[in-house]
């Protein structure tokens, strides 16, 4: 299950999480963000109980994208231990999420 991310859980969900999560950085008019949509569903199905995926709708929480340097979109940010380890902007076949997630696993 993608979890929705706001400002107002950031914090809980994503910094203080024990776990590695992946959020998708995302606006809903965007047509690369809908492309990738669908390969974050079923990451989020495949690596359930193992990380946990979130979506950060760019446009309403640019606060949090400023923060994290989000210049485009769609990008996905791994967090671990609070931190940003990797990230990758812009579409890209699903065996590059999986591969990213398997390294930080």
């Amino acid at each position: 299950m993608v979890k929705t991310i706001t400002q107002y859980n950031f914090e809980e969900e994503v910094l203080n999480c024990d776990q590695l999560v992946m959020l998708d950085f995302y606006a809903d008019w965007c047509g690369p963000c809908k492309l990738m949509s669908p390969v974050v569903e079923l990451v989020s199905e495949d690596f359930a109980g193992d990380i946990i995926v979130g979506k950060v709708d760019a446009d309403v929480d640019h606060e949090l994208a400023a923060v994290y340097n989000v210049m485009s979109i769609p990008t996905i940010k791994f967090f671990k231990n609070g931190e940003v380890v990797d990230e990758v902007t812009g579409v890209h076949p699903r065996k590059v999420l999986d591969d990213k997630i398997k390294a930080l696993l």
